[in-house]
């Protein structure tokens, strides 16, 4: 019998890596929208942000309402990580009609606690930020901002369920005329807990307690966190693991000791996990176990066993001196005499095995919840190893060895990717308290400090109406025949004169020149649709940056190479060459290129015919079967290509690496070209507006910085703030000045972000 007990309590390995996917499966649904509020796991947002980066300082108030008492501290970080941190506190016991009448009573009186504490302590400091300990459920919705949802233990306040409790103690403090005490951020204990470890080195971001009861938190993604707003960066998730297994998922693990605990306890069916490896509950089970054997004649024989129908009579002291001690057994003798029962040997020893198997199965469940919170952080991490501190705090962790070796090793065991190095935690509650309103005033000034950079890029309305206005006035100079060689957007005409409608068919050559890659097409264009095979060749960038005879050359040569591969040698097919830089255009087949953009500067280009140029190349190389019907830059091919499906496509507009867009004009507003009939295909080439100027108040001192070191300084101005080839030039800046501004990377130098063009278009779009 005493075997089977103990087999009862042991949870194969197998088993534990089933509980690991069922938490792993209550912690999704709790962070999910739909399924959070009837998860059994809550996975409750805490607005913490980040953990401490080692600069928090400064003199902190932490007030902490525990169960019978209001306990107040002040905590100072000191500015030089070297010292240690002082404290002082004092604890108030709370009067039982405080506990049960009314809510404005209780903060009242935790008001005139806080208002005694800083008369004692002699505080001539003009301001405090508070931390508010509140060990209650709470629908958290900022870190200064949580509605009670209900009570628990002895408390029982009228008026405050549904009401922000952090505005509740505000108000009160206020009353005392304590208006330089300011309520910075609520928590509870398992958040203190990870802030404190974080302070001994490299951060910690899991907590754990394994005291009375259990709970764990660690730093999520917020992104996946769905009940909040915030997508990017880190939060604290307070998982609130005690209920797991409220829904029944944990019942073939369950004991009868298991169910006749719970059946007297004042919650039944509620804190399944809780109840099997909180200390609040593990005397309880063992004195169950106890009841059934000695019922089966196999303990205590001629004693009287009443006493065991006591609850409580197992203190967790009793419990741990009687695994832990080298007289184990002495220790088990002594606690059952002190109950009246008259023990043998054997007996001793039979109570001893059944202590360690209790706590031994608690610290495995633990393990299981840990190692799933760890396998969930290196998933959506997309990490292969994890290695990360994770902070222990509580009776069972601190005070019984046996269970921290189960701990690690089953953890190591349950989640081999994961490599965690738990660090004992000191005072988690106030301590931790104290750091948590120490990040959260550091991350509001980094914050102010931030949006204050930044502000310049932030335009209003009002603001992109004036840019607005000012392109349509440099518009109508581009088009006017005296006004257009000056004007900044030189609104070119294309000499295409409609767009497609549908009827269009054969089979033609594309060429598409516009940035680091040259693109090769054959397109059949049938009443089937359109197919297309093409081919990507790369132009280094000594020939976008050599001379222009060396550039069409290796154009033709890529011709000649794809024409021979798709079997076209022979075919004189009609070519249509996208040439996206800016070009007077003078006919469909004409174009007088004006200036290189996108890094391109290759010699003997600028005022020639670029067709003329591709012409001359192909004769150079003995390539006759070339026929360029029409030279078109990449917006107007953009707006054609959407018109043969859509014929009210009348806008082609680029953002890529550079930006462009064109439009169809009424042929009487186009003052460079002869006749009012009809209409033309405009190329804006509005990469270049505000190279006179009339940008200036909307560029930054970031803008300035990526400006001067471009090749064409004080040229397309307007493309500098829109295209992909110099956001991540702006972006660069901005990241060095935050890091100047010790807002980043902790201000540490970071050399790498002195290079130039680390940031790529793509790398860009991923994150935002």
């Amino acid at each position: 019998q005493v075997k089977r007990a103990l087999v009862a309590l042991t949870i194969p390995l197998e088993t534990l890596q089933a509980v690991k996917g069922r938490m792993l499966q209550a912690m999704l649904e709790g962070l999910s929208h739909q399924t959070h509020e009837q998860a059994n796991v809550r996975m409750l947002p805490t607005y913490i942000r980040s953990t401490p980066d080692g600069t928090e300082k400064g003199d902190f108030l932490v007030v902490e309402l525990c169960q019978s008492h209001v306990r107040t501290l002040w905590v100072n970080l000191p500015d030089n990580g070297n010292q240690s941190i002082q404290e002082m506190y004092r604890t108030f016991n709370i009067p039982e009609d405080i506990m049960k009448g009314t809510g404005e009573a209780l903060f009242d009186f935790i008001a005139v606690c806080v208002q005694q504490f800083l008369s004692g302590i002699g505080s001539a400091q003009t301001s405090f930020s508070l931390g508010f300990i509140f060990p209650f459920r709470c629908r958290q919705t900022q870190l200064d901002k949580a509605e009670l949802i209900s009570w628990a233990k002895e408390y029982s306040c009228s008026d405050v369920e549904g009401k922000d409790v952090v505005q509740l103690l505000q108000t009160a403090i206020n009353k005392q005329e304590l208006y330089h005490v300011n309520v910075i951020a609520l928590m509870n204990d398992t958040v203190g807990t990870m802030m404190t470890c974080s302070l001994e080195g490299k951060p910690c971001e899991v907590a754990l307690i394994v005291d009375k009861g259990t709970n764990c938190c660690f730093m999520a993604e917020a992104r996946l966190v769905e009940m909040v707003e915030e997508t990017s960066g880190q939060m604290c998730i307070n998982t609130e693991w005690g209920c797991f297994g409220d829904d029944g998922t944990l019942n073939d693990i369950l004991t009868p000791y298991d169910e006749n605990m719970d059946q007297e306890s004042s919650n039944p069916g509620e804190k399944r996990f809780e109840k099997m490896v909180g200390g609040l509950y593990l005397g309880e089970i063992i004195r169950h176990v106890l009841i059934s054997l000695a019922a089966e004649k196999e303990l205590f024989i001629g004693s009287n066993v009443v006493v065991l129908r006591t609850k409580g009579v197992f203190k967790m002291q009793q419990i741990m001196e009687i695994i832990e001690s080298e007289q184990g057994t002495a220790e088990a003798k002594k606690a059952l005499e002190a109950l009246g029962l008259h023990p043998s040997e054997q007996d001793c020893c039979r109570v001893q095995q059944v202590c360690r198997a209790v706590v031994s199965r608690a610290a495995a469940l633990c393990a299981a919840g840990l190692s799933a919170v760890l396998s969930y952080m290196c998933q959506s991490r997309m990490l292969e190893q994890l290695a990360v501190s994770v902070a222990v705090d509580g009776e069972l962790y601190h005070h019984c060895s046996r269970f921290k070796e189960i701990l690690q090793n089953v953890t190591e065991l349950l989640a081999p990717e994961c490599t965690a190095t738990l660090v004992p935690s000191v005072d988690g509650n106030g301590r931790g308290a104290a750091i948590v309103t120490a990040v959260s005033l550091r991350l509001m000034a980094q914050h102010q400090e931030v949006n204050q950079l930044l502000a310049p890029l932030r335009l209003s309305r009002a603001d992109l109406e004036r840019v607005q206005a000012l392109m349509r006035q440099e518009m109508e100079l581009g088009l006017g025949q005296e006004t257009s060689a000056t004007a900044s957007v030189r609104m070119l005409p294309t000499y295409v004169r409609g767009t497609p409608n549908g009827t269009e068919q054969g089979e033609f050559l594309a060429l598409d020149l516009g940035g680091t890659n040259f693109r090769v097409l054959v397109v059949h264009v049938s009443e089937d649709g359109i197919r297309m095979a093409n081919q990507i060749y790369v132009i280094p960038t000594a020939i976008m940056q050599g001379t222009g005879e060396a550039l069409f050359d290796h154009i033709i040569e890529c011709i000649m190479d794809f024409q021979q591969k798709q079997g076209l040698m022979e075919q004189v097919l009609p070519l249509g060459f996208t040439f996206s830089f800016p070009c007077q255009q003078m006919g469909l087949d004409k174009a007088v290129l004006l200036n290189w953009t996108k890094g391109f500067s290759a010699s003997g280009c600028v005022g020639q015919d670029v067709v003329q140029l591709l012409r001359e190349a192909a004769q150079r190389k003995q390539h006759s079967g070339l026929e360029v019907v029409a030279v078109v830059n990449d917006t107007v091919g953009t707006m054609m290509s959407c018109g043969y499906d859509d014929p009210k496509c009348e806008i082609g507009l680029i953002v890529g690496t550079g930006t462009n867009a064109c439009y169809m004009e009424e042929m009487c507003n186009v003052g460079t070209v002869e006749g009012d009939q009809g209409r033309m295909c405009i190329n804006m080439e509005w990469g270049a507006f505000g190279d006179n100027g009339c940008l200036d108040d909307f560029f930054t001192h970031f803008d300035q910085l990526v400006d001067e070191k471009a090749i064409n300084a004080g040229k397309q101005r307007f493309e500098k703030l829109i295209s992909g080839m110099y956001l991540g030039e702006i972006v660069r800046h901005i990241l060095l000045a935050l890091v100047e501004k010790q807002l980043l990377f902790c201000g540490k130098p970071c050399p790498k972000l002195q290079t130039k063009d680390i940031f790529q278009t793509k790398f860009l779009s991923a994150i935002e």
